[in-house]
């Protein structure tokens, strides 16, 4: 069994319900869901025009490799109305990365784990803290919670009312 930790996010269209239509489509298509972070609103990276994301982190249990687990996510991401441009940073409906694949570091043309912006977005470390702080960085050799201090990105990264 492989342990992977995943970041879903959207801006565009009905965000909590392309957020829960992701997790139910990784239950029945990837993995059984282990952990999940709370949901988290911010601005957008890169590309600031444009409405703020929802983010989720999870944790799933698989039995896909890792590029198997990419395929599938894409599949979900196509389903759920992502369309890939060219163009880096812009709307999308759905986003799911492999943040990490236990604690595996793959460099290939398709896939690249741990995923090589983590410790520059506080929108991936705030809601990976939520689950798993102490969890080691493969490639840093620090802890999620020791990224998430020294990290520089300013973007203020807002945990949704539970009540959603």
């Amino acid at each position: 069994m492989n342990i992977a930790y995943l970041i879903l996010g959207g801006n565009k269209g009905d965000k909590l319900q392309n957020l829960e239509s992701a997790l139910k489509l990784i239950k029945d298509r990837v993995g059984e869901i282990q952990k999940k972070s709370g949901i988290y609103s911010t601005k957008a990276w890169g590309n600031t025009n444009q409405p703020d994301f929802f983010n989720q982190v999870i944790c799933i249990n698989t039995t896909l490799s890792g590029f198997d687990l990419l395929i599938q996510l894409l599949k979900i991401e196509a389903e759920l109305g992502r369309v890939r441009t060219d163009q880096k940073w812009m709307e999308r409906t759905m986003d799911i990365d492999i943040l990490f694949f236990n604690s595996e570091i793959i460099n290939s043309a398709d896939l690249t784990i741990p995923h090589p912006y983590i410790k520059e977005r506080k929108f991936v470390l705030v809601p990976m803290a939520e689950i798993a702080g102490d969890f080691i960085h493969p490639v840093f050799n620090k802890s999620i919670a020791d990224l998430l201090i020294s990290c520089t990105d300013n973007l203020k990264v807002t945990k949704l009312d539970d009540t959603l």
